[in-house]
């Protein structure tokens, strides 16, 4: 979707066109082509498998037509930072290995469009991103990105990003998932944020707040104050709000937190225990559980309020629901067998069956975005991440720590986030990924302990 500069909102990216902004992207310059490869030879990333060998990638600085100082800072300098962002998001998918960009050469602002091959060949790098930061007469910032076929000598894709200069590592992200989603086929996930819950304090004594950042631990900020307890925040299918469970002088309250404006709302509120608020896919229900008279069951509620609906009635803990992407269905977790399983349901209740038969306990189970799986926490000596399908098929651990839990997916359910916890008296927690292979993990940055994280779609 093209937006012409002056209708964008002031936190929006537009694509833009050759005129959009007075925004000058260089013209393509022609290049002597080798002969195109056949479409099985075409430059991909196959993420169905283990990546035995990443691509690699060569991102050198970006450069600028003219150096100008913005409200973020000189274009030179952003464009160096834009490359740095656009490597690290590559490198952090698993997929790709990039060089650069320091240690490259610099490039000049008319070799964005003119990419000299030879070299880049020389360097093993199979694909090649180039890019330009450019201030415009309005205020706001022009970022482009630009991705090459080394080997074929060819143009893949190009975006150009149109954004207020508070808003150019959201450029950076953009253009990594350009790139991210033309050689792997997959959808976009760099530009999204992510909602957790900050823990300090000691060990029996934890003041936990809810925080937000972007997906790479950028852009930081916290959204509550700590006065109350907050536990299990997750977004709205529109990202503009944040369901929470939080206990304010012991009676456990839903919240739903509007991001744009910071207001927040109770939804409903009980003397009873109750757990995990999630969202259903349109946005029209929060699910949850609640225990009455020492029997715990999932309920679902209107997202603006009114009477809760009981959807199981067995004796013991059922909890932990999470819909289908469809909203068709609900994965929860139950100990009605005699220990925790996984169970899958209607969204109405009705057919309720086991899918989970491996040795140990199962929890916090939570659907794909792509509702090909569904992700858990297995508790059998230590406390492990691992997926299977939504028929109880085909079970695979991720990871291998002392505790982790609490899985949340990526926008493209091709990565997982979870929060785990060290040994000892610390009892300190950290927020780490793992992709699909549970080959890449990482851990990502936060000020404070985290736990509880909740990956938003993404950004619009």
């Amino acid at each position: 979707m093209k937006i012409s500069a002056p209708m964008l909102p002031l936190t929006a990216l537009a694509l833009i066109g050759a005129a959009a902004a007075g925004a000058q992207v260089p013209a393509p310059v022609q290049q002597p082509q080798a002969q195109a490869p056949a479409e099985s030879e075409e430059l991909v990333v196959d993420v169905e498998g283990g990546i035995s060998a990443p691509m690699p990638i060569a991102v050198p600085y970006m450069p600028t037509p003219a150096s100008v100082s913005t409200q973020a800072g000189e274009t030179g300098a952003l464009g160096r930072q834009v490359a740095e962002i656009v490597a690290s998001d590559l490198r952090n998918s698993g997929i790709f290995t990039p060089r650069g960009p320091a240690g490259l050469p610099a490039i000049s602002y008319p070799q964005v469009t003119a990419p000299d091959f030879g070299y880049w060949g020389g360097t093993g790098s199979q694909a090649l991103v180039q890019g330009f930061v450019q201030a415009n007469a309005n205020g706001t910032l022009t970022v482009g990105c630009y991705l090459y076929d080394v080997y074929a000598k060819k143009e893949l894709t190009r975006q150009g990003y149109v954004v207020e200069p508070r808003d150019w590592r959201r450029a950076a992200h953009k253009c990594a998932d350009a790139v991210y989603s033309r050689l792997s086929g997959e959808s976009p996930f760099f530009d999204s944020r992510i909602a957790y819950i900050a823990e300090s304090g000691p060990k029996d004594n934890r003041v936990k707040r809810l925080a937000i950042m972007d997906s790479d631990g950028a852009n930081h900020r916290f959204l509550t104050n700590g006065q109350s307890t907050v536990l299990t925040p997750r977004f709205s299918p529109d990202y503009k709000q944040i369901v929470y469970l939080s206990y304010v002088d012991k009676r456990p309250r839903i919240y739903v937190y509007d991001i744009g404006s910071g207001r927040q709302r109770v939804v409903t509120e009980s003397t009873n225990q109750t757990f995990a608020p999630r969202f259903s896919p349109d946005g029209k229900w929060i699910l949850y559980s609640m225990s009455v008279n020492g029997n715990t069951d999932i309920y679902r509620v209107s997202a603006n309020g009114g009477q809760p609906v009981r959807l199981t009635n067995t004796p013991g803990i059922d909890t932990g629901g999470s819909y289908s992407p469809d909203g068709t269905k609900i994965v929860f977790e139950s100990d009605r067998s005699g220990g925790q399983q996984l169970y899958v349901m209607n969204a109405d209740g009705s057919d309720q069956r086991r899918i989970s038969f491996g040795g140990g306990r199962y929890a916090t189970p939570e659907w794909s975005p792509r509702g090909d799986l569904i992700a858990f926490t297995k508790m059998a000596g230590n406390f492990r991440i691992g997926v299977m399908s939504p028929s109880g098929g085909g079970e695979r651990l991720l990871t291998n720590s002392w505790q982790d839990e609490a899985p949340t997916w990526s926008p493209n359910g091709r990565i997982i986030q979870f929060f785990r916890s060290s040994q000892g008296r610390s009892g300190k927690s950290t927020v780490w990924q793992v992709d699909l292979t549970g080959s890449h993990e990482r851990q990502i940055p936060t000020p404070l302990d985290g736990s509880d994280p909740a990956w938003g779609p993404l950004l619009p």
